[in-house]
C-alpha cells in the first residue's frame, strides 16, 4: 500500500481504522449532563458549524482551562498557549496516564466536576471507562474535520500517535545492533541488561505490552525463526506473548518509573554494560538535547514498534467548555500548516511554534500528528520504514486486568 509523504501513513490509518473505530456502546446521558451539553453546544448539540470567533470570545470570558494530562510537557503547552491567549489561564496537571483517568473518575463519582480537558493515552480506559460511561464527550473542532481521518476522530479524537521501541547504546554497540530477534532479550547474555517502564503505572506501556500479547501467534513464529523450535509455554502461561514478557522479567529486567530515566540509563555515554530499554521512540531526541547515544532496534523481528494513540477530549460537565474547545484546537496545531510547510528546529520556538502550537513539544521522531497534513519531524521518516503493531483498545480493555495480575505476580517472584 502506498504511504503518504507526510503525516500518517496509509497503512497506519488502515490499521487504526480496524483497531479504534468500533461503535461505542455508551450509557444513556443523564439529564444534568444533557443540559450541560446543550448549553455548551457539544455532543448531539454540536451542529458542526462553529462560530470560532464567538467560541474564543466566550473562552476568554471563562478565563481558565483545567487540564489533566499524562505528559509532563503540559507545562510547555500551557506556557505557549498562555502567550497566544493571555486571557485564558491554563491549570495543567501532570498526572501520568493511569492517574489521569483514576483522578477524573474518582472526582466524577463524587459529582465533582473540576477538569475541562483529559489529555492522555490509555485507549481501553478512555473509550470504555470514560467515553462509554459519559465521563467525557468527543469534540473535533469544525476547522479540523477534513484534516483528520475518520478512524482518528471517532469514537474519540486522537491528537497524536506514538511508538514504543527498544533503545540500545550505540557507543557500546557501534558496528551492528546487539539484537535481531526479540527473543534474544530473554537469553542469559542480556540478563540484567534489559529495562522497561512499569506498565502498572503507565497506560501507554500497558497498551504496548498488550500489543505483544495480542499478537501471540506472530511472537511464537518469531521464536521458531530464532531457535528452530516450537515454543514451550511455562505452566499457567496462556500464549507466546505472555511467555515473552515472563521470560523478559525473569531475565533480570530493570523496571523504571520514568521513561526519561530509562532513556538515560540506556543512552548515557561511557557505559560498559548499558541497558536495552523499551520506551517511547520519541526519547531518541535526547541524543541531541542530552548527549545520549541511543539507537533504535529498527529491524527487530517480529516487529520493532508498538503503536498507540493519545486522546484529547472534553470532560463531563467541564466548567469552562469553550476554553476546553480552544485548548483542544491548540493541541492540533494551526490550520495554516500544509503538507508543504517547512518547519525548522527548534520546533518549540519562533515560526515553527506559531504553526505547530500545542503539538510542538511532540514534533519529533516517534510521534505523528493525527492530521494527515502535518509534515514529519526531522528523523521521523522511520515511520515509513518500520513495521509496527497497533494497540487495539477493545482487546486491551478486556485483557488489561489479566496483564496487570500477570505483571504483579511475575515481577515480584
Amino acid at each position: 500500500m502506498k504511504r503518504l509523504q507526510y503525516g500518517l501513513s496509509a497503512v497506519l490509518v488502515a490499521g487504526l481504522l480496524t483497531a479504534t473505530s468500533a461503535p461505542a456502546t455508551a450509557a444513556p446521558v443523564p439529564p444534568e449532563m444533557d443540559a450541560w451539553l446543550k448549553a455548551a453546544k457539544l455532543g448531539p448539540y454540536d451542529t458542526g458549524k462553529e462560530n470560532w470567533a464567538e467560541i474564543v470570545k466566550k473562552a476568554k470570558a471563562e478565563g481558565e482551562v483545567v487540564v489533566y494530562s499524562s505528559s509532563s510537557r503540559i507545562a510547555k503547552i500551557a506556557k505557549s498557549f498562555n502567550a497566544l491567549y493571555p486571557e485564558i489561564k491554563v491549570k495543567g496537571f501532570d498526572l501520568g496516564s493511569a492517574k489521569t483517568v483514576e483522578k477524573a473518575i474518582r472526582e466524577m463519582e463524587a459529582e465533582v466536576y473540576n477538569v475541562d480537558v483529559i489529555f492522555t493515552g490509555g485507549a481501553g480506559a478512555m473509550i470504555n471507562e470514560m467515553l462509554n460511561k459519559n465521563r467525557l464527550v468527543n469534540y473535533v473542532p469544525d476547522a479540523y474535520e477534513a484534516l483528520i481521518p475518520k478512524a482518528l476522530k471517532e469514537p474519540l479524537l486522537v491528537t497524536r500517535i506514538e511508538g514504543m521501541v527498544f533503545l540500545y547504546n550505540g557507543e557500546a554497540y557501534p558496528d551492528a545492533p546487539p539484537v535481531k530477534n526479540i527473543w534474544e532479550l530473554t537469553e542469559p547474555k542480556f540478563r540484567g541488561k534489559i529495562a522497561i517502564k512499569n506498565p502498572l503505572a503507565s497506560l501507554s506501556t500497558l497498551m504496548s505490552v498488550g500489543v505483544y500479547v495480542q499478537h501471540a501467534d506472530e511472537m511464537a513464529a518469531a521464536y521458531k525463526r530464532h531457535t528452530g523450535k516450537d515454543i514451550k509455554l511455562s505452566p499457567g502461561i496462556p500464549n507466546a506473548g505472555y511467555e515473552f514478557w515472563r521470560r523478559f522479567l525473569k531475565n533480570g529486567a530493570v523496571i523504571f518509573k520514568s521513561g526519561s530515566k530509562l532513556a538515560r540509563a540506556s543512552g548515557k555515554k561511557g557505559q560498559k554494560k548499558p541497558l536495552i530499554g523499551f520506551t517511547q521512540m520519541g526519547k531518541i531526541v535526547r541524543n541531541e538535547s542530552k548527549g545520549y547515544v541511543n539507537r533504535i532496534l529498527k529491524d527487530l523481528d517480529p516487529v520493532p514498534m508498538a503503536i498507540y494513540p493519545t486522546y484529547g477530549a472534553i470532560a463531563r460537565q467541564a466548567p469552562h467548555p469553550n476554553a476546553a474547545k480552544v485548548f483542544i484546537a491548540y493541541l492540533l496545531g494551526s490550520t495554516k500548516i500544509t503538507k508543504d510547510t517547512k518547519l525548522e528546529k527548534p520546533y518549540s520556538k519562533g515560526k515553527s511554534l506559531e504553526l505547530l502550537q500545542g503539538f510542538a513539544p511532540y514534533h519529533e521522531p516517534g510521534t505523528v500528528s493525527a492530521r494527515t497534513d502535518v509534515p514529519l519531524a526531522e528523523g521521523g521518516e522511520l515511520w515509513n520504514t518500520m513495521k509496527g503493531w497497533i494497540s487495539d483498545p477493545d482487546f486491551i480493555w478486556r485483557e488489561a486486568p489479566k496483564i496487570r495480575d500477570f505483571w504483579t505476580v511475575e515481577s515480584a517472584s
